[in-house]
């Protein structure tokens, strides 16, 4: 089967080089030629018409920014979807907006899924990433095998939709976190603690998390590079809130986040990097977060292994 990739970002140039890499018939796409010709150099066919990525192949994902990306994206493929045709939206992005979208290319005779990723860019750069898949069984087990070469951990959500609400729930949970951690190293900081060593006690300690192991790093290297930016953690968080509100749910924490990364990108800018998010605390207290012996990126350094499905344990 052929693939094609939409959008060339951060996540989505990496998520397409691990297509490319493990062997995929592949055509890429984005409106950055360079970009494109990139991937053109290393074997893969090229185009900046999504249409055409439609026409030719019969896996297309897309990887966009926002929902309104994606809506322009697909409403422009949907003439050329058919039987056989099948588009993964890689996307992070509105639960509903991937159910109204699928539908339309369901209705069109073709197969829909929503398959967000979670781990970070370093580890979508291996192929160590986790891929969320929602989907009737049949569709997943259809585009199985070239998940497989995107990501390690597949895990079947359920229905079309489901893999973005999961989604948009770990995005807000590591946006918690991000927060948590800058609060934890201010406060080390102010108390006169080494802040290598406040890493070291928080990483042996119960309040480690995956955040604070990858964003805490280059938060203290002074890099802040997550490959991450406010607009979108903004967007991301919203989304979650428009789940929860759904869903009828009254959140407490949700709306303070919200509020705290308006205030970062009214203050820093909306592409600023993500975890200097923490420049809000350095200024009102005149610290500076920073220490020696950590990097400015992340690299993963587990070997890249075939990817697999994630089994949910059913009694």
């Amino acid at each position: 089967m052929k693939a094609g990739f939409i959008g060339l970002g951060n996540v989505g140039a990496k998520l397409a080089g691990s297509l490319l890499r493990n062997g995929a018939d592949i055509t890429v796409c984005d409106l950055d030629a360079e970009r494109v010709a990139a991937f053109r150099d290393y074997g893969a066919k090229g185009t900046m018409q999504a249409a055409e990525v439609m026409q030719t192949c019969d896996i297309v994902i897309t990887c966009l920014p926002s929902p309104a990306a994606s809506d322009e994206v697909v409403s422009g493929m949907l003439p050329h979807v058919k039987k056989g045709k099948i588009w993964i939206e890689m996307s992070t992005t509105d639960e509903a907006e991937v159910k109204r979208l699928g539908a339309k290319v369901i209705a069109a005779d073709g197969l829909a899924a929503d398959c967000p990723v979670s781990g970070g860019c370093h580890r979508a750069a291996t192929g160590n990433i986790s891929v969320f898949a929602g989907c009737d069984r049949e569709t997943f087990e259809t585009i199985l095998p070239f998940l497989t070469k995107m990501g390690r951990r597949v895990l079947h959500t359920g229905a079309l939709g489901s893999a973005s609400v999961l989604k948009v729930i770990t995005n807000y949970l590591a946006t918690a976190n991000l927060v948590s951690c800058t609060e934890a190293l201010t406060v080390a900081k102010a108390s006169g603690m080494d802040l290598a060593t406040a890493y070291e006690a928080i990483k042996v300690s119960s309040g480690t998390s995956f955040v604070h192991e990858t964003e805490s790093q280059v938060i203290l290297n002074g890099s802040r590079d997550i490959s991450f930016t406010m607009d979108l953690v903004s967007k991301d968080i919203r989304l979650f809130q428009e789940v929860a509100d759904r869903a009828d749910v009254e959140l407490e924490l949700s709306p303070l986040l919200i509020s705290i990364f308006n205030d970062g990108i009214e203050k820093f800018g909306p592409r600023e990097l993500s975890p200097n998010i923490i420049k809000r605390l350095e200024e009102r207290t005149g610290l500076s977060i920073i220490a020696e012996g950590f990097p400015a990126e992340m690299e993963d350094d587990e070997p890249e292994e075939p990817g697999y499905e994630v089994k949910v344990f059913s009694p």
